[in-house]
C-alpha cells in the first residue's frame, strides 16, 4: 500500500513516525515537502520506505502529475494554506482515495475561523474524507469544520520516543542523589514562545532570594534571540542562552536538568512537552499549551499558569523551586508515564487503520 504525505516542514518526530509506518506496516510511504526552517534546522535522517519530494520544484501541474504517478491509497494533508496541495486532494478525492486533513489549529471561536467554517462546509466535502488532529480543541475545530464525528481522529504528533524515554530511564535511574536544580525551556525565539516573560519571571525570583540554587537554560534560536538574551533579565548571571540543539544532541543533555517549563502566549499542541515529559521531567506550562492536555495533571508532574501573566509565572515557579527532590523525582516518573502512553508505533497504528478501514 502507498501513503502519500503533502507536508509543510518536516521535523524528526515526524519522520520517527513515518518510519514507523513504513517499517511496522509495509507502507511505501512518499512525502512532498517544503524545506525545513532556517530557525530550526533538524538534520534529517529519512531511512529506507520513504521518498521525498522537494515542493519548490513543482508547480502546481507538476505537483498533480507527481501524485497521480504515485496513485496513493490515502492522502495526509498539512493545513489548507498550500492551494496546490488543495487541488492535489480534490484530484484524489474524485479518484476514490481516502484523503485526510491533518491539523494542529486549536478552535478558539473568533471571526476569522468562523468564516473558515462557513467555507469549510462547502470546499472540504470535496476535498477530504477524515481528520486527523492533535487534540480536543483541534477535534472540536474538526467539528465544526463539518466533519463527521468517526470521521475525525486524535493524536496526529508524536514525539519521538525512544530517546526521550530512553534518558527519562536514565535520569530516574542514576540520580540517587539530589535533584539537579536547573530548569530548561526549548523552543524558537519568537514572539509566541514569551521568553522574555520567563527570563523577567526568574530573574526576579533570583534577585528576590526566592529561587534556591536554581538556574535556568534557554535552547533554541529565532528573530527574537539577540533581543532576549541580551535584555537586562536574559542577561542574568543565571541564565544561559544556548542556542540552537538537535535533538539528538539534547537527549544527552537531560542528565543535567530537574525541570522544564514553557511559557508560549500561543502553542496549538507542543511537541516539545511530550519529548520532556518521556524524559521524566516535572512540567511547567502555561495554559496555552495544548499538550497539557495530555501530558500534565496538575500537581502530579508540575503545574500549570495563566498565559502571559508574570505573578502567575513566578508562583508556579516558586511551587516547582520549594518541592523537595523526593516530590521532583515523584513528578518525573509521573511525567514519563504519561509520556509513554503515545509513541510513534501508536501513531503508525492509527495510520494505518485509515488506509484499511476508511
Amino acid at each position: 500500500m502507498k501513503a502519500l504525505f503533502l507536508y509543510t516542514e518536516l521535523a524528526p518526530y515526524v519522520v520517527a513516525c513515518m518510519q514507523r509506518l513504513a517499517s511496522d506496516h509495509g507502507v511505501d510511504v512518499h512525502v512532498v515537502r517544503w524545506p525545513v526552517n532556517a530557525e530550526a534546522p533538524f538534520e534529517l535522517g529519512l531511512g529506507a520506505g520513504i521518498t521525498v519530494y522537494d515542493r519548490r520544484d513543482m508547480d502546481t501541474a507538476a505537483l498533480l502529475r507527481t501524485v497521480t504517478a504515485i496513485a496513493p491509497d490515502i492522502a495526509f494533508v498539512s493545513g489548507w494554506v498550500d492551494k496546490g496541495y488543495l487541488k492535489a486532494a480534490r484530484a484524489l478525492r474524485r479518484k476514490g482515495a481516502t484523503v485526510v486533513l491533518c491539523s494542529d489549529t486549536a478552535w478558539r471561536g473568533g471571526p476569522k475561523q468562523w468564516v473558515a467554517v462557513a467555507a469549510a462546509r462547502v470546499l472540504f466535502p470535496r476535498l477530504f474524507s477524515h481528520a486527523w488532529v492533535t487534540g480536543e480543541a483541534q477535534r472540536r475545530y474538526a467539528l465544526n469544520l463539518g466533519f463527521k464525528a468517526a470521521n475525525v481522529h486524535t493524536g496526529f504528533y508524536s514525539a519521538d520516543t525512544a530517546p526521550f524515554l530512553a534518558a527519562g530511564e536514565r535520569v530516574l535511574r542514576e540520580r540517587t542523589g539530589t535533584w539537579p536544580h536547573r530548569l530548561l525551556c526549548v523552543a524558537r525565539y519568537i514572539p509566541t514562545k514569551n521568553q522574555q516573560l520567563l527570563c523577567d519571571a526568574f530573574a526576579e525570583l533570583c534577585n528576590e532570594g526566592a529561587a534556591g540554587d536554581w538556574a535556568l537554560d534557554l535552547v533554541g534560536t529565532g528573530e527574537l534571540f539577540v533581543q532576549v538574551s541580551t535584555s537586562p533579565s536574559g542577561r542574568h548571571a543565571r541564565i544561559r542562552h544556548l542556542g540552537f540543539v538537535q535533538a539528538d544532541d539534547l537527549t544527552g543533555l537531560m542528565h543535567r536538568y530537574g525541570a522544564f517549563v514553557l511559557p508560549s502566549t500561543y502553542e496549538p499542541w507542543g511537541v516539545v512537552v511530550h519529548e520532556q515529559a518521556c524524559a521524566a521531567q516535572p512540567l511547567l506550562l502555561s495554559d496555552a499549551v495544548g499538550a497539557r492536555e495530555r501530558f500534565l495533571q496538575e500537581g502530579m508532574n508540575g503545574h500549570l499558569f495563566r498565559v502571559a501573566d508574570k505573578a502567575d509565572l513566578k508562583r508556579a515557579l516558586r511551587m516547582l523551586i520549594d518541592a523537595s527532590d523526593a516530590d521532583l523525582r515523584r513528578m518525573a516518573a509521573h511525567s514519563m508515564a504519561l509520556g509513554g502512553q503515545w509513541s510513534p508505533g501508536a501513531w503508525a497504528a492509527c495510520a494505518y487503520r485509515l488506509m484499511t478501514k476508511s
